[in-house]
């Protein structure tokens, strides 16, 4: 599962960087990059079928870089679309694998949280207003960073169960705030475009 990882991800970012016009990656990519490695083995352990402590010894410096990366592109002034999406997805595929990975403690309900952007993106193929760019929120990123942190200290299993299932579901709420609040402004967005196009009409 790891070389499956490893291949199918140096393809999606070669060709992520071929689109975006990018011939190398810049300083705070690079630290992407790493996460994206220590990502890529979460989700070998994930796949062999549970080794906790070693998924979440990989999935912390992972969080933690995440707090890094944005910084290195703010300091060196090399922040880009491709960079930021790049981040995005990195952290969404560690939230579905982090996800998975605690079906095993607390049901399969939690799938619903690595689920959720990959819904929204299959949604968008539907109702291509939802593809909209959006403004860059801290709100989003903290709520994405709290997904991996409340999966992270469920597989730790060092919590009674009720208080793993509460700080979870918590996680669950804050990310369907965040979207609804992202789907909001998008339709809203959609809605003042479709009536300065009647009003030039």
């Amino acid at each position: 599962m790891g070389a499956v990882y490893l291949v199918a991800g140096a393809a999606a970012l070669r060709w992520a960087m071929h689109r975006a016009g990018r011939r190398a990656l810049g300083p705070a990519d690079r630290v992407t990059l790493v996460r994206a490695l220590l990502v890529g083995g979460v989700t070998a352990l994930v796949a062999d079928g549970g080794h906790t402590w070693a998924v979440v010894a990989l999935a912390v410096p992972a969080l933690l870089l995440d707090l890094v990366d944005g910084f290195v592109a703010r300091r060196t002034g090399t922040e880009s679309d491709f960079g930021a999406r790049f981040d995005m997805e990195t952290d969404a595929f560690l939230i579905l694998v982090l996800s998975v990975h605690a079906v095993q403690f607390l049901g399969p309900w939690v799938l619903l949280i690595g689920g959720m952007r990959y819904a929204f993106g299959a949604a968008a193929w539907a109702a291509p207003w939802l593809a909209a760019p959006l403004p860059p929120s801290r709100a989003r990123k903290r709520v994405a960073a709290l997904q991996d942190a409340a999966l992270a200290a469920a597989a730790l299993a060092l919590l009674p169960v009720w208080a793993a299932t509460a700080l979870v579901a918590g996680a669950l709420g804050a990310l369907s705030w965040s979207f609804g609040r992202d789907v909001v402004r998008l339709w809203r967005s959609r809605e003042r475009g479709t009536a300065l196009i009647a009003h030039r009409e």
